[in-house]
């Protein structure tokens, strides 16, 4: 299937590692032409590097929680690949357990995503964009005790990415939403529980119903599809890339 993404000009938050550069990566496969940032200059560096030989791709440090600083990277973005079509909103303050560092996850998870569609919006709906925010299966159910900041704003951006399929949506921009379950990333959570509580890893796998967890390409390959021209007609949803984990029935 041809996804439509030849051409098209995509920006991806907190992207040199993980499930963002996945995304980078896969991306770029589909022609698209990529932005990518991080906090760390010599993370992007090294990832700019290591992509350009798959396509066009730029970099740009950034801090998610300075929102002059990423609306920086946005505006430099759109003028080095020509605009914007796709924003996949990636950054997160991850699980605080203190109350006052929830603020982080507000800054990082929310305030980012409402400040860069802001900064994004007027070349995203120069001819149709779409927006896709990373949230998580864990916003409907409860996913540990440390976890609730992480939760908590997570279903602030789903929220708020899918009411604006009305409010954008009639701008020409498609707003969607991923949600991966469990995911192995190397150096990320589930590698750091399958190290630290080996028990509980493999409690998790056993539970699940395909028998291993999922890998960043799984959520990058349903990020590229909602991006591109394929899904024109899809615009409000939340896709759950989790195999099946989660409990829940969805009607």
């Amino acid at each position: 299937m041809d996804l439509g993404l030849a051409g098209k000009s995509a920006l991806v938050t907190g992207s040199t590692k993980g499930i963002g550069r996945a995304i980078a990566e896969t991306l770029l496969a589909e022609a698209a032409s990529v932005a990518i940032c991080a906090r760390n200059a010599d993370d992007v560096e090294a990832a700019v590097d290591e992509l350009s030989g798959a396509g066009t791709i730029v970099g740009g440090v950034v801090d998610a929680a300075d929102l002059a600083s990423l609306e920086a990277w946005i505006a430099s973005s759109a003028e080095q690949l020509g605009g914007i079509d796709i924003y996949v909103h990636n950054t997160s303050g991850k699980g605080n357990k203190v109350l006052d560092d929830w603020s982080k996850n507000f800054e990082i998870d929310l305030k980012a995503l409402v400040g860069g569609i802001a900064a994004a919006k007027d070349a995203l709906a120069d001819g149709g964009g779409s927006v896709i925010s990373i949230g998580t299966t864990a916003t409907a159910e409860h996913f540990g005790s440390g976890s609730g900041s992480y939760s908590a704003f997570k279903a602030a951006v789903t929220n708020w990415t899918l009411g604006q399929a009305q409010v954008l949506g009639a701008q020409g921009i498609r707003c969607n939403v991923v949600s991966p379950g469990p995911i192995f990333v190397e150096g990320g959570d589930w590698d750091n529980i399958q190290t630290a509580n080996p028990a509980f890893y493999e409690a998790t796998v056993k539970a699940h119903p395909v028998g291993h967890i999922g890998g960043t390409d799984d959520v990058a390959n349903a990020v590229a599809f909602l991006a591109g021209d394929a899904a024109k007609h899809i615009n409000g949803t939340n896709l759950t890339i989790d195999g099946g984990f989660l409990k829940r029935v969805d009607y």
